[in-house]
């Protein structure tokens, strides 16, 4: 005898159904390596200074982080790579932008 099994109305479940809204697996991958970028406090401080003012040159952000140019090209390499600025060359300075997708996406989960 084989048992059927009946839905079980959502005022008598222990607990919600889970989302059907969660990650894939390449965008969790995506999502994480964004996260790792922003885990250090001096990329965190590049990144936020590149959002607030819409963009930003290397050459700008050494004084507010304190740093050589070689580490904030280290760090900015390091964004850029997680998909969260894009650079473009002026002369002899990078220009940086944000990604407004990746800035969309992160905003998504975490507001959830």
């Amino acid at each position: 005898m084989s048992a059927t099994l009946t839905p079980v109305p959502l005022d008598q479940m222990c607990c919600a159904p889970l989302s059907d809204q969660a990650l894939s697996a390449e965008q969790a991958d995506a999502l994480s390596a964004v996260f790792a970028a922003l885990a250090d406090p001096a990329r965190l401080r590049i990144f936020s200074i590149i959002v607030n003012d819409g963009e930003a040159c290397s050459c700008n952000l050494e004084a507010p982080l304190g740093r050589s140019q070689s580490t904030i090209s280290h760090h900015t390499s390091r964004l850029a790579a997680a998909g969260l600025i894009v650079g473009e060359k002026r002369g002899r300075w990078t220009w940086w932008r944000p990604v407004p997708e990746q800035l969309a996406l992160a905003a998504r989960v975490l507001g959830r």
